[in-house]
């Protein structure tokens, strides 16, 4: 299953990212070797939202990232949640339907 981690980030994000940049990025790329995380970024104009794709059998690396991240615990991620997502095209879909 796909799991979709949704940041809704403060209107400083890119100011104060700096600080925690390393940290964050290693704790994404140590889920990424670890199999759960797919993909990762912000969005950009404007930079208020990221959206992180995981995959597992349940949201759990998901929200265990969010409670580690250095953005979550230093007030550049306002908000966050976790959604299930229900892929039906592409190479990597979890669940595919072909017509």
């Amino acid at each position: 299953m796909h799991y979709l981690l949704m940041y809704d980030l403060a209107p400083d994000y890119l100011e104060r990212r700096g600080a925690f940049r390393t940290e964050h990025l290693q704790l994404g790329w140590d889920a990424q070797q670890r199999g759960e995380l797919v993909l990762a970024g912000a969005l950009a104009e404007p930079a208020d939202t990221a959206v992180l794709l995981f995959s597992g059998d349940s949201p759990e690396a998901a929200e265990r990232f969010a409670r580690a991240d250095p953005y979550v615990a230093n007030g550049l991620v306002v908000r966050w949640r976790v959604r299930p997502w229900t892929t039906v095209i592409g190479d990597d879909a979890v669940n595919p339907i072909r017509p």
